[in-house]
């Protein structure tokens, strides 16, 4: 059937972003997979194991009941919100009133819009790290917000040159996202970063939005922004049992905040969204509960994975910091690359292995690839082979 290209134009926001770049380039390796190329991904960061023996069980006893199959409270379960706050305070030393500081979501990517909605008008400013996760852009042109570029480069460790923020007009800025450990550089955490940033956003009245779902991936001691003394009553910290419970497809993830902070976000997602279904809030509990040996062992797999990885990065002739934490490896290309987006490419198309180019991440990021741990160490070993073999040629 012909079909004819409709006289009508978008809103304006849709004109102001891109398809987020992993959706098109993993329709790409479909496609090159379709024809018999069988690529290895180490491009996106999905863990690829599975959850807790226990979460599982716990969905598929829970789904049998009949009465769990109805809506659910916008504020999730009373059982889930107190695994939160259990969580947090065993973890992070942090203790969160489970009925009015903690809101469960459905992923942080869901999270970032509810709170660029909550506090953003069109207009207002809003800090984003360069290089960074591409949503806090994208979600901030969707709310028609101004976008004010922080450097983040190798040089000042990846962290926030507090002078350089200074100098930006602050008056105009509202709100601020910051995410250690850092993706995609692996940066960690301290809490001495935390106590400046806590700091800065009182001085200057900015919201500080901190995305934070890396810090138990081969890292001996997870922080939190709301350690530090004053953080609540100016920020909100997401958390996600995405990567550390291997629960991605799961769509479970929390923020925490003061009250006020918690009702006004609220607002915004009762009118966007549901609650999840009770077998798997249930389940998530269940997650929230194992012990450290869950992450031990988590961590050994992670471990294995990353020295491959250093491994494929050396065959790259790309370097990398060795204390990076989380589940990528991030190193800086050759000199004689011409670029992070062709040195993927080649990657790609002549070894049949696909890595993530930096520039996604910003214009700091253009010269440095990552590699995702989320594929098996057999598969990653394979990579490595093919590597060397398109080296050789």
């Amino acid at each position: 059937m012909k079909y004819n290209e409709p006289n009508i134009a978008p809103a304006d926001r849709v004109m102001e972003i891109q398809e987020y770049y992993f959706s098109k380039k993993l329709r790409e390796v479909a496609q090159l997979n379709a024809q018999g190329a069988d690529i290895i991904s180490l491009g996106i960061g999905g863990p690829d194991r599975m959850p807790h023996e226990d979460v599982i069980a716990t969905l598929c006893e829970q789904a049998q009941k009949s009465g769990n199959h109805s809506y659910q409270p916008y504020v999730g379960i009373p059982e889930l919100r107190q695994a939160f706050a259990d969580w947090y305070k065993h973890w992070y030393g942090v203790e969160l009133d489970p009925a009015k500081e903690i809101q469960p979501l459905i992923g942080s990517k869901e999270g970032i819009l509810h709170v660029s909605l909550a506090f953003l008008n069109p207009g207002d400013g809003v800090l984003v790290p360069n290089p960074g996760y591409p949503t806090y852009t994208s979600v901030s042109r969707l709310a028609q917000a101004e976008i004010y570029n922080y450097d983040l480069t190798e040089e000042n460790g990846w962290m926030p040159d507090f002078e350089a923020l200074e100098r930006l007009p602050l008056d105009k800025i509202k709100l601020m996202w910051i995410n250690y450990p850092h993706m995609p550089t692996g940066t960690p955490a301290t809490i001495e970063l935390f106590r400046k940033i806590v700091d800065f956003g009182h001085r200057h009245n900015i919201v500080i939005a901190h995305d934070n779902p890396y810090s138990f991936i081969l890292n001996k001691e997870p922080l939190s922004l709301l350690q530090v003394e004053g953080a609540r009553e100016i920020a909100i910290e997401m958390n996600s049992m995405s990567k550390s419970h291997n629960m991605a497809g799961w769509r479970v993830g929390m923020l925490a905040s003061n009250p006020t902070f918690i009702n006004w976000i609220l607002k915004v997602k009762s009118n966007i969204d549901s609650g999840q279904f009770k077998p798997l809030m249930l389940a998530a509990v269940k997650g929230l509960q194992v012990g450290p040996e869950w992450y031990d062992e988590l961590n050994e797999v992670y471990a294995s994975r990353r020295a491959v990885a250093e491994e494929i990065m050396r065959e790259l002739g790309c370097r990398f910091d060795e204390k990076q934490r989380g589940m990528f490896l991030w190193g800086c290309i050759p000199d004689d690359e011409t670029s992070s987006e062709a040195l993927a490419d080649r990657v790609l198309y002549d070894a049949r292995v696909f890595i993530t180019p930096g520039f996604i991440f910003g214009s700091n990021g253009e010269r440095y690839v990552r590699i995702s741990l989320c594929a098996t160490e057999e598969n990653m070993r394979r990579a490595l082979d093919r590597i060397k073999e398109m080296n050789n040629k």
